[in-house]
């Protein structure tokens, strides 16, 4: 069993200013599983008016009823889940060892870059799908755009899912777990929301590369499309609002698929053990909260002026360049120890020490040039842009297709908190030269 940490000497998961202590992590526990369902309703029935949620009679009653999951939406959502697993063990890839993710007790940990194969291939197998079911005679007759339809259903199987797996995950990781980096903060709320174990590991699949990058992040691709096969279904063509908003939205995942390896080297893959919030998060709030504005779309389409779509595409397709060349310069300078150029000229940099749990000594290079000379989250602004681009062509109908840019910002501003303050423990007095040396959080002259 793993050795019993007090809750003085925890420091995983803390350092933010709204989720770091037990009583807002046992509220974001007991809020967030319900509030997803609202959510969805809002957009589906409601046209997106947030102020329709307090007056429209027997609300409850009518979410309770249009949740309650058929045996086909059963079959969809395990036959998803054991189709991304079969993909994330088998598809063919190279083997790829995050040296950048090397805990403090020496773990490296170890996947299988298979990404891009996957994403392409889960693809191409709902397009199938929806190609048999527009056939005079399906051989399936499984329509992806049902899932439009029974989307209700399949978050209230995700959420009995997604909790019944960070109850054994808590489990888990203070008895059997993967690797070192596990233990108990000494509060049951916060083991079971921030996590128990770094790296879990379940019969040879790593649970946060399922969860995240093979649940949450191809949900979220796979069911946008869904929802413009239902639009087009409902309306005989895309309008100009969703084809935006579809398209900004492939490309950041597409990026992200493509730059997976970068991800496995990120803080939610590095610091972030696999709890709730972690691995609830992405099978239940990605599925919901990310694709709100999309299926808003659906029973509300929205057209733009050919300026408009082509700006809010070329700003959007900016941001997320920029937030991926952010991303990849710092990969490029971690991989090759400094030995690169950024911005056409040779990087500076802190070289920082610090001590691991075995007491040996390391050092980590600190990039301070190249977007990394700007702000020490930087690229947290071009992914904020980007979510308002892909948003926006909800026009000014309703609030509730805004949500994920303003639930975004809270997120990624509490995680730079986190992170400062994890780095500021890790690396002493090389983290307050750092500090000099890039003096803004996130926002030059701002924060």
């Amino acid at each position: 069993m793993a050795p019993r940490v007090t809750k003085k000497k925890t420091t995983w998961g803390t350092g933010g200013f709204f989720a770091n202590r037990e009583l807002g992590a046992l509220a974001l526990v007991v809020l967030t599983p319900i509030l997803v369902f609202p959510f969805w309703y809002l957009c589906t029935n409601l046209q997106g008016d947030v102020f329709r949620l307090a007056v429209t009679p027997g609300l409850l009653g009518k979410i309770f009823a249009a949740c309650q999951p058929s045996r086909q939406a059963v079959a969809v959502f395990f036959g998803y889940i054991a189709f991304e697993l079969v993909l994330q063990r088998w598809m063919p890839g190279k083997t790829f060892r995050a040296e950048g993710a090397m805990t403090v007790s020496g773990h490296v940990p170890v996947y299988k870059a298979n990404g891009v194969q996957s994403y392409l291939f889960s693809i191409l197998v709902l397009f199938l799908l929806r190609y048999d079911a527009k056939t005079p005679q399906p051989y399936l007759g499984l329509d992806p755009a049902l899932v439009y339809d029974m989307m209700g259903q399949l978050l209230y199987l995700s959420n009995l899912t997604a909790l019944a797996l960070c109850v054994f995950l808590t489990f888990k990781g203070l008895n059997f777990p993967s690797t070192k980096e596990s233990g108990t903060t000494g509060s049951w709320i916060l083991d079971f929301f921030w996590g128990t174990d770094l790296y879990p590991n379940i019969l040879g699949w790593d649970v946060k590369q399922f969860t995240n990058c093979r649940f949450g992040m191809m949900f979220w691709q796979l069911g946008i499309f869904c929802y413009a096969f239902k639009s087009m279904d409902l309306h005989g063509s895309l309008s100009s609002g969703m084809l935006v908003s579809v398209a900004l939205q492939t490309v950041y995942i597409a990026k992200f698929f493509w730059w997976e390896t970068g991800y496995f080297q990120s803080m939610d893959i590095q610091h972030d053990r696999g709890g709730y919030y972690i691995c609830w998060g992405c099978m239940v709030w990605v599925p919901s909260v990310y694709t709100m504005h999309t299926l808003f779309l659906v029973a509300n389409p929205q057209l733009l002026s050919q300026p408009v779509a082509a700006l809010y595409l070329a700003a959007g397709v900016f941001c997320i360049w920029s937030n991926y060349d952010a991303d990849r310069q710092r990969q490029e300078f971690r991989q090759t120890r400094g030995e690169c150029l950024v911005w056409g000229a040779k990087p500076s940099f802190i070289a920082a020490k610090y001590t691991t749990t075995d007491g040996e000594q390391r050092t980590s290079l600190l990039l301070t040039s190249g977007w990394w000379g700007i702000s020490r989250h930087y690229h947290y602004i071009p992914e904020i842009l980007a979510s308002v681009f892909w948003c926006v062509p909800a026009q000014h109908q309703a609030l509730a297709p805004y949500f994920y840019p303003f639930y975004l910002t809270l997120l990624l501003l509490d995680r730079s908190f986190r992170d400062d303050k994890r780095c500021a423990d890790k690396y002493g007095p090389s983290w307050t030269l750092y500090c000099k040396a890039v003096e803004y959080k996130i926002i030059p002259g701002v924060v």
